[in-house]
């Protein structure tokens, strides 16, 4: 025991545990870490040497008759049968079988998929539905020949605090210097901190960052063997790992057919193990994946919103120092090629997985840490409860390279830094100096690889800076790729697949331009050109809409195509939602304005025959409102349509991915771009328009 271990017992009486007592135990089963924690926290309270192995024994003993090895399920089933109970701690889940309409628990290791539960328990713990959680669970048996089951769950108590106490833990923090709480963190989740340097240290705060900052995007790529997803898999209740495999629409954000919201909506992190085995066969499972990424929402029928952060890891099999300067390869690529440039964009950091030291005895402590469990609540508290994202936009200074997404990144890199460091308060300029550094470092990674990636400069502004205390502008490098030429200065594949052109004829032609100096005292009047206005350009486009942009709205992506149609056909199933109504009503008031089209037929779906009404009752005030301009307007419904298209009779043919409903929605009401869609930031689709002949 050393000094800040008596330093925590006494701040933090009977909320720490001695690690070395974890690791004990945890050699000899593959419970997860906040379960043997719940167990030593209950028996090994002491600092008595002799009660202290009295309470191990008693973990161990609670282990060898409750806990169910996947190999002994058959006896724990025996056990059952002939005791009548028996309690045991197993991950529960349960699932709802459709064709039964009933509910049926499943315990993981007692190996069984019927086992009966009252809706109670599910009702009460949500997480029993999407992914499980760990309990401690009584197991009754049935003896009753005429029921379709034979066990049913009698208790069930999760193995988590029912309660906690952010204000006590706060005030704990506040006695505590930044340091020694960096190395109190560390400690609770088993390291020692006297073998890592600051920068390492750093690196496992970065690691802990998804489970305190909501809508945080993470990406950790390296060797095997770091421990990369020990964070997610056991250190909280609160997080889940998917273990690559089918990334699915229903499974991770919403099931059309149940209703229900996927895992974003059960779990503050969902994180991604060995992403390069992720399997995408739908690209809808992408775009909503992008939404989400940007702002914690998305539309699939229903409008979602979610808190759940995304982490993603992964590994590389390739020298670092190899890709760094690699004209051909990033640090990128492990990921799946469904990955594109809009995903990378979406991610606030990137963790350099390489530094990491590989998973070693000799990294483990065997000083006092927190109980995980309740380190775990507090940044779950801190999660849903807590945002530090102003207090960091008031203080922090960015360089002018730093655009949108990489000041948002850092921004909330930064907020997690604050979260797990200083619950109690504000850190000094210095301490708040490191995190930023810190922060533009882990996007400018991002960056980098972007810009290796993208054959124009949409990403070259790669030198990411921000303004120290004594107000001169640092620009923070790599370490990696800093003097890594095919990484800082990549080369600039042409966007015309025939062109010859190659990177010295680019700088030749760079260095022949016009140098426009200041000009003279005596200046010469020259009369301006006088421009006719140009008509609007009517042929075939093909683009995309990017997230964030503006400028488009209705009136200049339809207007030039109006020319001589008398009436227009919409194809759209989502006409559903009142915003997507009110687009549609937007539409037609710029139809009205800007054409001589007298007729407008719309077909669209629904997801139940209640949803169809409502929508039938805003589509007849809508139809009696255009009749009054002389405009006839039809509707029709139709389930099963899927494209979104609209056609004009002139030939002329929109389609729009998201057909009318591109438009992000306002954070406020009172911003700019509220009212004027074309000042409203987009949604990323992509609009192709092009004739057809028309010869009806």
């Amino acid at each position: 025991m050393d000094t800040l271990d008596e330093k925590l017992l006494g701040v933090f009486e009977g909320k720490v545990v001695r690690k070395d007592l974890l690791h004990r135990i945890k050699k000899g089963t593959n419970v997860p870490t906040f379960v043997l924690e719940f167990l030593l926290a209950r028996y090994c309270a002491s600092e008595d040497p002799k009660e202290i192995q009295e309470g191990l024994e008693a973990v161990l003993a609670t282990l060898q008759d409750n806990y169910v090895r996947a190999d002994e399920a058959n006896a724990a089933q025996s056990k059952v049968a002939t005791k009548g109970k028996h309690r045991f701690i197993d991950k529960v889940h349960v699932n709802y079988i459709e064709k039964e309409k009933r509910h049926w628990a499943a315990l993981e290791n007692f190996n069984s998929q019927r086992v009966a539960i009252n809706e109670k328990f599910y009702r009460d713990n949500d997480r029993l539905l999407e992914g499980g959680i760990w309990a401690e669970i009584t197991i009754g048996y049935n003896e009753i020949e005429d029921d379709d089951y034979t066990f049913y769950v009698e208790d069930l108590r999760p193995i988590q605090l029912s309660r906690f106490d952010f204000d006590g833990y706060a005030a704990g923090r506040s006695k505590f210097s930044r340091d020694e709480w960096l190395d109190i963190v560390l400690r609770s989740v088993g390291l020692e901190p006297t073998k890592l340097s600051t920068r390492l240290k750093f690196h496992f705060m970065l690691r802990l960052a998804c489970l305190v900052e909501p809508n945080y995007n993470f990406i950790e790529l390296g060797p095997r063997g770091t421990g990369k997803s020990y964070f997610f898999s056991e250190f909280s209740p609160y997080s889940t790992l998917v273990s690559g495999g089918q990334a699915t629409t229903p499974i991770l954000f919403y099931n059309n057919a149940r209703k229900r919201t996927g895992l974003v909506g059960f779990w503050d992190t969902v994180a991604f193990d060995e992403v390069a085995g992720i399997q995408i066969k739908d690209s809808t499972t992408i775009q909503i994946m992008k939404d989400f990424m940007a702002n914690g929402r998305f539309s699939r029928g229903a409008e979602v919103i979610a808190d759940a952060s995304l982490a993603f890891n992964g590994n590389i099999d390739h020298s670092i120092e190899q890709l760094v300067n690699s004209t051909e390869h990033d640090l990128f690529i492990p990921m799946p090629r469904e990955f594109d440039l809009a995903i990378m964009d979406r991610f606030a950091a990137y963790l350099p997985g390489w530094e990491m030291p590989k998973n070693s005895s000799d990294f483990l402590t065997g000083n006092y840490g927190f109980i995980t469990d309740y380190l775990a609540e507090a940044f779950h508290h801190q999660f849903s409860h807590t945002n530090r994202y102003e207090e960091v936009n008031k203080r922090i200074r960015l360089g002018q390279n730093v655009e949108g997404r990489d000041e948002k990144g850092i921004k909330k890199t930064v907020c997690a830094f604050l979260k797990i460091l200083h619950p109690d308060g504000p850190p000094s300029d210095s301490e708040f100096d490191e995190y930023s550094a810190y922060a533009v470092e882990a996007r400018r990674r991002v960056k980098e690889q972007m810009n290796k990636r993208k054959p124009d400069d949409e990403f070259a502004r790669i030198n990411l800076s921000y303004i120290a205390p004594d107000g001169k502008e640092v620009v923070v490098f790599c370490p990696e790729s800093r003097n890594a030429t095919a990484t800082q200065h990549p080369f600039r594949r042409s966007l015309n697949s025939g062109t010859k052109e190659n990177t010295e004829a680019k700088t030749r032609k760079a260095q022949t331009r016009t140098v426009v100096e200041q000009p003279s005292e005596v200046a010469v009047m020259v009369q301006p050109e006088i421009v006719s206005p140009k008509e609007p350009e009517i042929s075939e486009k093909h683009y995309t809409i990017f997230y964030g942009d503006t400028g488009y709205s209705y009136e200049t992506i339809f207007g030039p195509y109006f020319t001589g149609a008398k009436s227009i056909e919409i194809e759209d199933p989502y006409i559903r939602m009142p915003h997507q109504i009110q687009n549609l009503v937007r539409f037609c008031e710029v139809v009205i304005k800007m054409s001589g089209i007298k007729r407008i037929e719309l077909i669209t779906g629904y997801d139940d025959e209640t949803q169809k009404l409502e929508i039938e009752q805003k589509l007849s005030d809508l139809k009696q409102s255009l009749l009054e301009v002389d405009v006839v307007f039809d509707f029709d419904f139709n389930p099963n349509i899927h494209d979104r298209e609209i056609r004009l009779d002139n030939g002329w043919v929109v389609k729009i991915g998201r057909g009318l409903d591109f438009y992000q929605k306002p954070q406020s009401w009172n911003e700019i771009g509220a009212n004027d869609l074309s000042l409203r930031k987009c949604l990323e689709t992509k609009v192709d328009i092009y004739q057809i002949n028309n010869t009806e």
